[in-house]
């Protein structure tokens, strides 16, 4: 996948304060498909939730466990217009793949409206021999509130994130040469809600 958009907005995070990992949260599907490595139910059991803001950005994690993404499983969502969100808090907010990503072989279209937020299932943990990854290809996030950015900000609302999701992830090689969508049988849909404020330190392990 040409991921250029994804790399360049992550990088940012060395860059950025972090939180601290305290929250509350679920993230489940019933039945989960990831390709060579798991199929069936689903339950992330989320315990630790962080952000980072860069500019007008904020990008999310949801995790199982403390310890660095590389070994864990957690989800993981990216806003690129936090100001956006915030105009359109309540508002189901369509997620999918950053502008100029596409697989190997599948060309890439015009969007005229592309999504702002966009969302990555990892499981390091589980799928720890290859690494796993599977990307929001449809459904919504609606966020009923969103850290404002401020890493200096001291009221409780304006460091509130809380989100419910409903979104279908898959690897998106897996869509045919040339396009078209994936088949049905490889799409997975995850459901969820996570719930923190914004505490600037640093987490017990490096974030990400």
């Amino acid at each position: 996948m040409k991921r250029a958009h994804v790399i360049v907005a992550l990088a940012t995070i060395a860059l950025a304060s972090c939180s601290v990992g305290d929250g509350e949260g679920t993230i489940h599907s019933d039945w989960l498909v990831a390709p060579d490595c798991f199929e069936g139910p689903f339950d992330l059991r989320p315990t630790f939730f962080g952000a980072v803001p860069f500019h007008n950005t904020l990008d999310i994690r949801v995790q199982h466990g403390p310890e660095l993404q590389e070994f864990s499983d957690g989800v993981k969502v990216l806003v690129t217009d936090r100001e956006k969100v915030r105009n359109n808090l309540g508002v189901p907010l369509r997620v999918g793949l950053p502008p100029g990503v596409t697989p190997p072989g599948v060309p890439l279209e015009a969007d005229p409206d592309p999504p702002f937020v966009h969302l990555t299932l990892y499981l390091n943990q589980s799928c720890y021999e290859q690494n796993t990854a599977l990307y929001g290809i449809g459904g919504q996030v609606t966020f009923t509130s969103i850290f404002n950015g401020d890493v200096t900000e001291t009221s409780a609302s304006e460091r509130l994130t809380e989100a419910f999701l409903d979104v279908e992830v898959a690897d998106p090689r897996e869509q045919p040469p040339g396009g078209g969508p994936i088949p049905a049988e490889r799409i997975s849909r995850i459901r969820g809600h996570f719930r923190f404020f914004f505490e600037r330190g640093q987490p017990a392990q490096p974030f990400p």
